[in-house]
């Protein structure tokens, strides 16, 4: 194991195999083949800075936070805790209470549907949502709306997956009380003008909930700039481990919303007549919280910003660039999704080959895509396809990558000529 335990530094001329060398994990081998990973809209791979700091909470720090005086519940705390600041760091968010640990931006968002949502939408309320969603922030609202007789409106898309933003206010009117858009969409890659959206919505007086899952761990946000009143997005897309994520939201907010869960570490006092909640953050923390997770998603952070975010961004918009360039030389290919303002994903289907017949072969090359509706069905209805083949990319992926991709699709073509 790669004894190294702090965070890289690299120069401004982005240096990709020294990248690489951090990843173990791209160092195997699949079907006897180098991996080439181009699942990351999914689940990004983990440096061996978070995994050796994962290690050492276990081996010499683990222990319940909050509750205990001794030495080791002190250490667990306080690595906690800081790596609650070391997020608002990265989002730039103006007061550490608004960071809230979850398991997930799945969990974020349901946090806002129960604790804001079920306190403050109505029947014959609005709620607007975008074609572009994942399930993630279309079911929770469906189930707010069957449950209070609230209504959901929907934004389209264009042919290109954009927003068709001129049909955006109009959806307004005075029920509206939520607005819920995807920063970057998993399915398409477009990125969405959520900037824009929310001083709109603003001047309506109406909240906007950003899913930032796809945004976060390829852009640089900033959610004073942004303005949005909240903001979620997970933990393993961002280089750090699975079960662990983060909502931002507005303390002004927060302070408001009823708990999402009942429990331990939420609570200031209890009593079977009583039960006084906790301040934010911690009122929307029950139970032991994942500690380890956290602390892991905070080295990851570390790590990104070690090499920066702009720069992040800027390499992978290179391989967007080279990999849709070299799409376009392949015949029977059909790219679903080409907005003018993408993040590094490829959304694909090929003439008369099924996308999972697709993902099978290309798995035989050691390359693995992801291939299905990428839980954004009303995505594939729009562009009446079933599933689409999805690659995409994460700074630590290379050109030649993008080229043994492009000569994997043409195996898979051959095969079934």
């Amino acid at each position: 194991m790669n004894a190294r335990a702090e965070p890289i530094h690299v120069t401004p001329a982005f240096d990709v195999e020294r990248v690489r060398a951090d990843f173990p994990i791209l160092q195997i081998e699949v079907e006897g083949k180098p991996l080439v990973y181009l699942d990351n809209a999914a689940s990004s791979q983990m440096p061996q800075p978070v995994i050796d700091r994962l290690v050492r909470y276990q081996s010499t720090e683990h222990a319940n936070i909050h509750r205990a005086v001794h030495t080791l519940s002190e250490r667990a705390t306080a690595a906690y805790e800081e790596a609650r600041a070391k997020l608002q760091r990265f989002i730039n968010a103006p007061d550490v209470r608004e960071v809230i640990f979850t398991s997930g931006t799945t969990e974020a968002i349901n946090l806002v549907m129960h604790g804001y949502g079920r306190k403050f939408i109505q029947a014959g309320d609005e709620i607007i949502l975008t074609t572009l969603e994942h399930h993630s922030n279309i079911v929770p609202w469906q189930m707010l709306a069957e449950e209070t007789g609230a209504i959901i409106r929907v934004l389209p898309i264009n042919d290109a997956g954009e927003l068709c933003l001129d049909q955006f206010e109009p959806l307004f009117n005075d029920r509206t009380k939520l607005v819920g858009v995807s920063h970057v969409s998993n399915a398409l890659g477009s990125i969405n003008p959520v900037k824009q959206m929310i001083a709109l919505a603003h001047k309506r007086g109406v909240p906007v909930l950003v899913d930032g899952a796809q945004a976060a761990p390829h852009l640089p946000v900033d959610v004073q700039d942004l303005d949005c009143d909240f903001y979620a997005f997970s933990g393993h897309k961002l280089c750090g481990p699975t079960g662990i994520g983060v909502l931002y939201g507005k303390a002004a907010l927060l302070e408001k919303m009823q708990p999402f869960k009942g429990g331990g570490d939420m609570i200031l006092s209890v009593s079977f007549e009583k039960t006084v909640y906790n301040a934010i953050p911690y009122k929307f923390e029950a139970g032991t919280p994942p500690i380890a997770a956290a602390i892991g998603l905070g080295a990851a952070v570390d790590y990104l910003s070690a090499i920066g975010m702009d720069v992040i961004a800027a390499h992978e918009h290179a391989l967007l660039q080279y990999a849709t360039s070299q799409f376009s030389d392949l015949p029977g290919l059909r790219l679903i999704g080409t907005a003018q303002d993408k993040a590094a994903v490829l959304s694909f289907t090929l003439d008369g080959i099924h996308p999972h017949d697709v993902g099978t072969l290309l798995n035989q090359d050691g390359i693995a895509v992801r291939t299905g509706h990428h839980c954004a069905q009303p995505v594939m209805a729009r562009f009446k396809v079933p599933a689409t083949t999805r690659a995409s990319f994460a700074f630590y992926n290379t050109m030649a990558e993008v080229d043994a991709l492009v000569a994997g699709i043409r195996s898979v073509q051959k095969v079934f000529a």
